[in-house]
């Protein structure tokens, strides 16, 4: 395992690190999965309050005595807290379900503003930071961000952070923090974290042909997840990349892979192949969703994720296998979930990390995907399934 340090402590940690929000359901799986992991070197795990049963399954593994062989990263949602008592009780509930004294690199989650900080100062945050340093019981604080790159900049610099956590990979260069914002977090001294390194996936599966032609004819051959590991590896800036794995066989590529790669070992010719591949891409996709699920429940029950995962597989892999799996997964079940449910209240955008206009794309997915031949098909599929 390839080890990066945190310019702020001297932290050696993981360049992989073992994101915990997509565990898969077999929980000694997970174990298999969380075990085999830290003895092949990876010690950095990042989990949040808000994700489901998370915390609490990767306390149960790391009890087994593997527990001073990792640092440990989870998150406060800083639209819970309302007053000062509730940082304690969010905070209280995960130490329990961690099944620790301590957090090692505790995020505020999804800040997207300097605004919502000002907020958390007001209620008491600062003094509520000092004491848990004081105690041990906080080891390093960071935020994790979705927002503008000029945002980003005055978040930076509205504390002493430890580290910050942004959204990069190779289709996002220029999006969000992008890499300037990289750059200036690194170079005020902050270990960087790396969310979303293949956009939910976005950046493996269901790739236009052309794409994997681009890889398979690589000088090196080379799986797509590879690729796009080793383009944010190249980073110098980047301390540690997140990866949601939820199987063996993801768990032990991503290892290999995070042993070899390194910073500014990149090629002209490799720059070559992912401009060609972000150019065919940034055609592709119509709606840079992640699937992070942030602007669920939806009041009206739309599953905005899959709705915008159909909807760009229309581009990918034609009209009518996007049409039927979106029929699939949104029209034939006992409570509906597609598009045209939405009742523009706009709940889901003041959450969205990717600032999506989700109304407006919601509106264009019941457009293409809900037209004339939505309901027959609909209606032969549910007869087919005997629904």
């Amino acid at each position: 395992m390839n080890y990066r340090i945190n310019p702020k402590n001297g932290d050696k940690l993981s360049a992989l690190g073992f994101g915990c929000m997509r565990f898969s359901k077999d929980e000694k799986e997970v174990e298999k999965q969380i075990i085999f992991a830290i003895e092949n070197g990876v010690n950095y795990f990042d989990t949040a309050y808000i994700y489901p049963k998370s915390e609490a399954i990767l306390g149960r593994v790391l009890a087994k005595g593997y527990r001073d062989r990792v640092k440990i990263a989870t998150k406060l949602p800083p639209y819970l807290v309302k007053k000062y008592e509730d940082l304690d009780k969010i905070f209280s509930a995960e130490l329990e379900r961690l099944q620790t004294d301590h957090i090692d690199y505790y995020f505020l989650h999804m800040l997207t503003d300097v605004t919502i900080w000002t907020r958390l100062v007001t209620i008491g945050i600062l003094k509520w930071i000092e004491a848990k340093k004081q105690t041990g019981q906080i080891i390093n604080i960071g935020f994790s961000y979705h927002g503008g790159r000029d945002e980003f900049k005055k978040l930076v610099d509205a504390y002493d952070w430890e580290f910050c956590m942004i959204q990069y990979n190779f289709l996002d260069e220029n999006n969000q923090a992008g890499k300037e914002g990289l750059k200036y977090a690194a170079a005020k001294g902050l270990a960087v974290m790396i969310m979303e390194p293949l956009r939910g996936g976005k950046l493996v599966t269901n790739l236009p042909k052309e794409v994997y032609k681009i890889w398979d004819n690589a000088y090196v051959k080379r799986s797509p997840a590879e690729w796009a590991f080793r383009w944010i590896w190249n980073h110098l800036e980047v301390t540690v990349v997140l990866s949601g794995m939820n199987s063996q066989a993801m768990v032990e590529e991503n290892i290999k892979v995070a042993s070899q790669a390194e910073a500014n070992a990149f090629t002209d010719a490799d720059f070559e192949l992912f401009n060609k591949v972000t150019q065919i891409l940034s055609e592709k996709i119509k709606v840079p969703c992640t699937g992070c699920n942030y602007c669920m429940p939806c009041p009206m029950g739309v599953d905005i994720p899959t709705c915008f995962s159909c909807y760009n597989d229309r581009e990918i892999e034609g009209k009518t296998a996007a049409i039927g799996k979106y029929i699939m997964q949104t029209s034939i079940k006992s409570q509906t979930s597609n598009a045209s449910l939405c009742s523009k209240c706009g709940k889901c955008e003041s959450h969205c990390p990717q600032n999506i206009k989700i109304r407006d794309e919601l509106t264009n997915v019941t457009k293409n995907m809900e037209g004339l031949y939505y309901k027959p098909t609909r209606f032969l599929i549910k007869k087919f399934m005997k629904l």
